[in-house]
């Protein structure tokens, strides 16, 4: 069997990936990338990172999280086994006086645990409650603000003379923020953007940098950065648009009302949008054209000419638009939130341009949507 370092190895040499591209791509330092490949797990400052770290990375290459997860277990829990010498030498002869006095020690110690048990124990008044945590408030008019929150704390934003408030609302196998528009579920290392305004386009962007799943009492190391320059969509022409067709898009809970999108098809609904990998496999010749939207470090364009049984796997955080020349040999597959859906895009010769991005409908639930552009 395929160990895990070789697994992680070859999905990202096979893609021509390099350390530091990947550790742009999903905010994870370059040192963690190599010591997961190499298996030396030392380094980590804890597993919950080291599991973090694990499943994010095996999402960006198209990997099965679980099967990684297993496979780092069972690494684990394997006992190095013991050596034949060992098991060939000759046991030691304890003398009977020393195995009596140990005995006669082991029970006076037992005596003296047994003694102070009961004082431990031992019923006491009821003790007054302690007081917990007063709940703190923040307030963010402009720039970040980057520092551990708990439990019920509030942040405050301030945009376009409006305010709007955010509260760390749970706190566990992920981080949950509640927004005015529903909650926002953030991974280690994962980034959000949240549409304040409901316009269109993620004014606000939130980073789980650090927090540890079996310890609530810890908190949350998270970074809200407010940014008004944030552009929505790069158009067709290059021009920075938040109004062309499809363009209604989501990260994390940005996105706008879906009413109007009629010729939209619902690929998953969900209380909180999060990434999703686009697999792309061709049956035969194409040109195919990919562009990342809505995130501000993913602005290029990518074209290719494929050929058959050519593929490739794109993520994205919010919305990818594609432009297929045949698309009757262009199979897509939506992988995300332990899902995958299949798509259509068109028929033979014909070229399509399609979203595939998020939207927000009137009860602020998410759909990942397929949309043709016309």
């Amino acid at each position: 069997m395929e160990s895990l370092g070789n697994k992680l190895r070859s999905a990202r040499e096979s893609k021509g990936y390099t350390y530091d591209k990947v550790g742009d791509d999903i905010h994870i330092a370059t040192r963690y990338l190599k010591a997961l490949e190499a298996e030396e797990f030392a380094g980590f400052p804890g597993e919950p990172y080291l599991l973090g770290f694990l499943k994010n990375y095996g999402e960006y290459l198209g990997l099965d999280t679980q099967e990684l997860i297993s496979l780092y277990k069972a690494m684990r829990i394997q006992e190095e086994p013991v050596p034949v010498e060992e098991l060939l030498k000759t046991p030691v002869q304890i003398p009977m006086g020393l195995v009596v006095r140990v005995l006669i020690g082991l029970a006076l110690l037992a005596a003296l645990g047994g003694g102070v048990y009961f004082f431990v124990n031992r019923p006491r008044p009821a003790a007054e409650p302690r007081s917990s945590r007063e709940t703190a408030e923040y307030v963010l008019n402009a720039g970040s603000l980057d520092r551990r929150f708990y439990q019920k704390d509030l942040i405050r934003i301030t945009f376009a003379e409006e305010s709007y408030d955010l509260e760390l609302s749970a706190l566990g196998e992920a981080v949950t923020i509640t927004t005015p528009y529903g909650p926002v579920i953030l991974d280690l290392s994962q980034e959000v953007a949240v549409d304040l305004n409901n316009d269109g386009i993620g004014e606000l962007r939130i980073t789980a940098v650090d927090f540890d799943k079996y310890n609530r009492e810890v908190g949350a190391q998270l970074r809200f950065e407010l940014d008004s320059t944030t552009p929505f969509l790069t158009g067709e022409t290059g021009e920075l648009t938040a109004s062309a067709p499809g363009a209604v898009l989501a990260a994390g809970a940005a996105g706008t009302s879906a009413t109007g999108l009629s010729n939209a098809t619902q690929i998953f609904s969900s209380p909180s949008a999060y990434p999703f990998t686009l697999q792309v496999s061709f049956t035969g010749y194409c040109m195919f054209r990919w562009q990342i939207l809505a995130e501000r470090d993913r602005r290029d364009r990518n074209e290719r000419y494929f050929q058959k049984a050519d593929g490739i796997n794109i993520q994205a955080q919010n919305g990818v638009r594609m432009w297929a020349s045949n698309a009757a040999v262009v199979k897509v597959q939506v992988i995300g939130g332990g899902r995958t859906v299949p798509l259509e895009l068109g028929g033979a010769g014909e070229v399509v341009v399609a979203d595939v991005h998020w939207v927000r409908d009137d009860e602020h639930r998410y759909r990942l949507v397929l949309v043709r552009l016309e």
